[in-house]
């Protein structure tokens, strides 16, 4: 096991399964080398990864047992360990196992028997495909523009709007959509969310989307799409709490993946630097290079303990957790590109070559500062918390 990860392992947050977790995760990734593939290929290269996840058991940890998962329920520690084992490894790896829990957590906390007995032994099987569809083209961290309407008539409702940035669009079996249920509601009032097929029909696929790092993209398009009202997830009317709900669970596990690229970049670097012959010495032996790699290594730390407690608070206090979630996804992006960034200068000209291993995780990294809320969002939330900790309630002075 790295010795990094061995040593976080030890600390009070985790248990000895997580250690065995890990080293099972970092076996399996060692026998299942990464696959050539171009652009081109993504899609294909995508659902491969799921069939495999599914069938090394991996995803049985993005659903509860009682739908063919690991664990009661999903944990977050758990989920957080094995991002950071398989975004070392490979960014298109962990992004096939991210997307099966969070396109599917809504269906886990509050899908209909039918719904997850249908749905999500499939997820964990990695027979089905998830997607969360949330954001669209005027509202992305501002979830209260919210255009997408669902109406219903009769036994069903009617989907009509659009939905974009959609991770796993156009390969994915069943969508979660977030759709204004109450055409009068302001803000987060009136959303609800719905379980959506991928052959239903009225929804389909307006766009496939080029990003800096190859994943599957899309926008979609649903024009008076019939869903039976028996797909809606929760009440009408609560999907914001829902899709809140759902980001709290795998929030911080962005962060386990943040660090993932993060520790990668490091051994790198730190390999590079130890080989590199410079002025009749290594570059290692240099001190700009020694303070460079301290500060790495630090910031690196610290990221890593603000994911271990967000991720131990949910899971032993069932509290909430969006404050920490949210220092956890920002410290853990910020530093993991930061981070990857000086690994890039410490390799020099060969840091910026197309295909370099840091140049990939340079690629790779910038998303994660974006998706499931922007870094300036995760600042809002803690600022907020932050000023409301400390603002005297009516009444208590």
């Amino acid at each position: 096991m790295h010795p990094l990860l061995a040593e976080r392992l030890a600390w009070p947050f985790f248990e000895p399964r997580h250690a065995d977790l890990v080293a099972a995760a970092d076996a399996w990734c060692a026998t299942h080398p990464v696959p050539h593939h171009d652009d081109a290929h993504t899609d294909d290269a995508c659902r491969a990864w799921v069939r495999a996840l599914g069938t090394g058991g991996w995803l049985r940890h993005c659903v509860p047992a009682a739908w063919g998962g690991a664990r009661p329920e999903i944990e977050s520690r758990a989920l957080a360990l094995l991002r950071e084992v398989l975004a070392y490894h490979d960014g298109l790896t962990d992004f096939a196992l991210a997307m099966q829990g969070l396109g599917s957590g809504a269906v886990a906390l509050e899908g209909s028997d039918a719904l997850r007995g249908a749905w999500l032994p499939r997820v964990a099987s990695g027979d089905a495909i998830a997607a969360f569809a949330l954001t669209e083209p005027d509202a992305g961290s501002d979830v209260g523009a919210m255009q997408a309407s669902a109406t219903r008539v009769g036994d069903h409702y009617e989907l009509s709007g659009e939905k974009t940035w959609i991770s796993n669009g156009g390969i994915a079996d069943f969508y979660t959509v977030f759709a204004r249920t109450d055409p009068a509601s302001k803000g987060a009032r009136g959303i609800s969310a719905f379980l959506v097929p991928a052959g239903a029909p009225g929804l389909r696929i307006a766009e496939r989307m080029d990003v800096i790092a190859p994943h599957p993209l899309a926008r979609l398009a649903f024009e008076r799409c019939a869903v039976p009202a028996t797909h809606r997830l929760g009440a009408e009317g609560a999907g914001f709490k829902l899709a809140m709900r759902t980001l709290d669970i795998f929030r911080v596990t962005v962060a386990g993946a943040a660090l993932g690229f993060a520790r990668r970049a490091l051994d790198e670097a730190t390999g590079h630097a130890a080989s590199r012959a410079m002025f009749g010495a290594t570059l290692a032996q240099q001190p700009l290079a020694q303070a460079t790699l301290g500060d790495m290594a630090t910031e690196f730390d610290a990221a890593a303990l603000l994911t271990a407690r967000a991720a131990w608070l949910r899971d032993t206090t069932g509290a909430r957790t969006t404050r920490e979630a949210a220092m956890a996804k920002l410290a853990a992006t910020e530093s993991a590109q930061a981070i990857i960034d000086r690994a890039v200068q410490l390799f020099g000209a060969r840091g910026v070559q197309r295909g370099a291993m840091v140049e990939r995780l340079y690629r790779e990294i910038r998303a994660l500062r974006i998706y499931e809320g922007a870094s300036e969002v995760q600042r809002l939330i803690i600022g907020r918390d932050t000023v409301a900790a400390r603002t005297p309630q009516e009444g208590t002075r």
